[in-house]
């Protein structure tokens, strides 16, 4: 995700003051990167100290590890934050509070869940303030997840809820695009003119929403007509409860969310 967000940052069009500096454990990982428009790119397995450095002048920070290394990360880099800096948490299910009860009291916290369409500039990121954050804290990190997508901005308190739609919600999308595609195949489709028939229909069914001033439901019994085949089709699937699946699901997806914030025993 780190990655996607910096896609966006090193548009031609877009102009980081001071320049961004990234981290990555390895040389591997780091190298590629180097080459991207203002980018200094650190190999922590070369430089041990490279987080520290990073942060060292930095305006915003942005933490997109994985939510178990937070907290060793947040103590690393704690004495190099200046007073103003601000602190971005794209570790999913790590709270605000967690963020805070670590960094200096001068510093901003603010909690991000963006998404993997991020990566062709067609995200969705939900956006939450922290106690120490400003209206100008928020609006600055607003700009950088907008040049990955929309932004969306909500008390914290529904920032995981939000995650089981927008964050989890392209897997969900894949999915039923893998099981639409076998479809496909089963009615005697090859692969490929498969893959075309389901790709270009969910794309054009969300491109067709978005560009509509109608809701999807408007758009559904438009394409329904009475008696035919759709109703039909439709009527089974509303048969297999996918009101209740989806409901479920989503669920399931909030549950986990929370163990991942629950604090670990020492």
């Amino acid at each position: 995700m780190g990655g996607a967000i910096l896609s966006g940052l090193v548009q031609p069009h877009i102009e980081v003051d001071g320049g961004i500096t990234v981290t990555n454990r390895t040389r591997a990982k780091a190298e590629p990167l180097a080459g991207l428009r203002g980018v200094a790119s650190i190999a922590l397995e070369e430089r041990p100290d490279g987080n520290r450095a990073a942060v060292a002048d930095a305006a915003v920070v942005l933490v997109a590890v994985k939510p178990a290394m937070v907290p060793d990360l947040l103590r690393e880099i704690a004495g190099d934050l200046a007073p103003g800096t601000i602190v971005v948490s794209v570790a999913a299910g790590v709270t605000v509070a967690t963020f805070e009860s670590i960094l200096p009291a001068g510093v901003s916290v603010i909690r991000s869940m963006p998404n993997t369409p991020s990566i062709v500039g067609r995200g969705l990121t939900g956006l939450s303030a922290g106690t120490r954050s400003s209206s100008d804290d928020l609006a600055l990190v607003r700009s950088v997840f907008e040049t990955v997508g929309e932004v969306l901005e909500v008390p914290e308190d529904k920032l995981d809820a939000l995650s089981t739609i927008s964050g989890s919600g392209p897997a969900y999308v894949f999915y039923l695009i893998e099981e639409f595609t076998r479809t496909a195949i089963g009615k005697g489709f090859s692969p490929e003119e498969a893959d075309l028939l389901v790709s270009q229909t969910f794309l054009g069914a969300a491109e067709l929403l978005v560009s509509s001033d109608r809701t999807a439901e408007e758009l559904r019994i438009q394409v329904t007509s009475p008696k035919g085949t759709t109703e039909r089709a439709i009527a089974v699937l509303q048969a297999a409860g996918l009101e209740r699946t989806f409901t479920e699901a989503t669920d399931a997806a909030l549950a986990r969310a929370r163990e991942l914030a629950a604090p670990t025993p020492d």
